[in-house]
């Protein structure tokens, strides 16, 4: 089987993409996994450490190929707020339970969990049941989706 030993970044390939795969977030970060892309192309990830793929990213086959990265949709609470400093506030109360979040400017994006969708409304957050791809902020401790120095 071929092997994929380095991940471009998506602003480092001009996306010429011989094939493409399309994962979710939690297939998105992976260091060795066996795996067919949309027409057929198989090959085995085999990265020297756990990488979180981004939207667009391109995986390099041993052949030269490249193999795109793309997020697919999933099923996520899209979190709105009355102001910033409400957004603000319900971030916090997001991290402080180390859940993935999505920031965009006036919402916030998580999977989809009824409790803490309850706690949210109940501090008063509007939710919206929404399909998008899921691509959340890095950990302050090397967790992070900003991956993009493979050498």
């Amino acid at each position: 089987m071929i092997r994929a030993e380095k991940v471009l970044s998506a602003d480092d390939w001009s996306h010429r993409a011989s094939d493409r795969v399309v994962l979710d977030f939690d297939h998105r970060h992976r260091r060795r996994l066996a795996m067919t892309a949309e027409e057929g192309v198989e090959f085995l990830l085999d990265l020297a450490e756990a990488t979180a793929l981004k939207d667009g990213d391109g995986i390099v086959l041993e052949d030269g190929r490249i193999v795109e990265v793309r997020a697919a949709d999933e099923a996520l609470a899209e979190i709105t707020a009355s102001d910033s400093t409400h957004l603000l506030r319900l971030a916090w109360h997001l991290g402080n339970r180390h859940l993935p979040a999505a920031l965009g400017g006036d919402r916030l994006l998580i999977g989809r969990d009824r409790v803490i969708e309850h706690m949210l409304t109940k501090l008063g957050a509007s939710i919206r049941h929404v399909e998008a791809p899921f691509d959340p902020e890095g950990g302050a401790y090397g967790h992070d989706g900003n991956h993009h120095n493979h050498g």
